[in-house]
């Protein structure tokens, strides 16, 4: 009897170091598959970025998987979703709306020196929870047969009545304009961005209507003489398969303001990695990867913007626009100011 309970205890055993052996395999299978995917919840809708990412699979065996939709519909995902979501990293444009998924809890911070290092410290969160990877510049497209370039300083001078009429902008609901309005207060201070934002109302030469792009079509049509854009729309509508945008483009100059001063408004686009990330060692690979010289290149030469890198050569077209002096303002503050940009537009009939 003593030998068969013998028997049975050992047999017992074996099974069980068996199952458990079993168990730690499928458990590192488990991990190694989690270690070869990184999901990625993306605002940017480009072409080029999908290169990138198919170039990051390449080098490192971990697959990207994509969501893409807009940056209010993935924050307010991420928000449903919870602990649950399967989200890695989240990426946007605008610093604005990097601002808001920190604050509304979506976001992680992360340690690493060669983002911290690399990226100028104005270009990412003071909490690391966010990293610019591109940059926009909000410049003025004039036209180059009614407007003389001498006659732009500003930012803040296009409230003078020399503008009233001529001025084409986008809607006060756009997050660059929002942005802008934040830099605005955090170096004018909310009383003169008040008064700015006032000014823009009364000298709109029609009501914000459209996208960048529209505002410089219409500026070449007539409708106004100049336009509150980003830099790398100009771009894009010099190289566009549309033969009439590369003529429309052919047909304006571009201006960056405040030179003499703070420098031109810069914004980014960016991306963090998720609060509950399954997957938080590759999110930061990734982030890594795209601060990298070989995807920044890209960025520049594809989409026409400016590199985080100081290393990477930006394209004739980005060269023919001249260097200029940027605005080193913390890209934090256009977060913290966004609802006071909103609530100024709203006051002040910016629909």
């Amino acid at each position: 009897m003593k030998k068969i309970l013998i028997a049975f205890a050992a047999i017992s055993l074996f099974t069980a170091c068996g199952n458990d052996q079993e168990a730690k395999e499928n458990t590192t299978e488990k991990e190694v598959e989690m270690e070869q995917v990184v999901n990625v919840y993306t605002h940017r809708h480009y072409e080029p970025d999908q290169l990138i990412f198919e170039m990051f699979e390449e080098k490192t065996g971990i697959k990207v998987k994509v969501i893409n939709a807009s940056a209010d519909e993935l924050i307010q995902k991420m928000k449903m979703e919870g602990k649950q979501s399967p989200a890695d990293v989240l990426i946007t444009v605008d610093a604005g709306r990097l601002g808001r998924a920190k604050e509304q809890g979506l976001l992680q911070s992360i340690n690493s020196e060669l983002l911290e290092k690399s990226i100028p410290s104005h270009l990412q969160d003071i909490d690391n929870q966010w990293f610019g990877l591109t940059k926009r510049a909000r410049v003025i497209a004039y036209s180059l047969d009614r407007v003389d370039p001498k006659e732009l300083t500003t930012y803040e001078d296009l409230v003078s009545k020399n503008w009233e009429g001529r001025i084409l902008v986008r809607s006060s609901s756009n997050i660059y304009n929002q942005s802008l309005l934040a830099s605005l207060i955090a170096n004018d201070g909310e009383g003169i961005a008040k008064k700015w934002s006032e000014g823009i109302v009364a000298n709109m030469a029609r009501s914000p209507k459209g996208s960048d792009r529209d505002q410089v079509k219409a500026v070449v049509a007539g409708e106004g003489d100049l336009a509150i854009v980003n830099s790398y729309y100009i771009g894009k509508m010099l190289n566009s398969p549309d033969l009439e945008e590369v003529e429309t483009a052919k047909k304006i100059g571009l201006f960056f303001p405040n030179q003499e001063g703070r420098g031109t408004h810069i914004n980014v686009s960016g991306a963090g990695v998720a609060k509950y990330a399954p997957n938080r060692e590759n999110a930061i690979r990734f982030i890594e990867f795209l601060a990298g010289e070989e995807a920044q290149q890209i960025f520049t030469d594809s989409n026409y913007e400016y590199p985080v890198l100081e290393s990477i050569q930006a394209t004739d077209i980005i060269k023919s626009w001249g260097d200029f002096k940027e605005d080193t303002l913390g890209l934090n503050k256009l977060g913290e100011n966004n609802k006071k940009a909103v609530l100024i537009f709203d006051e002040t009939g910016w629909k």
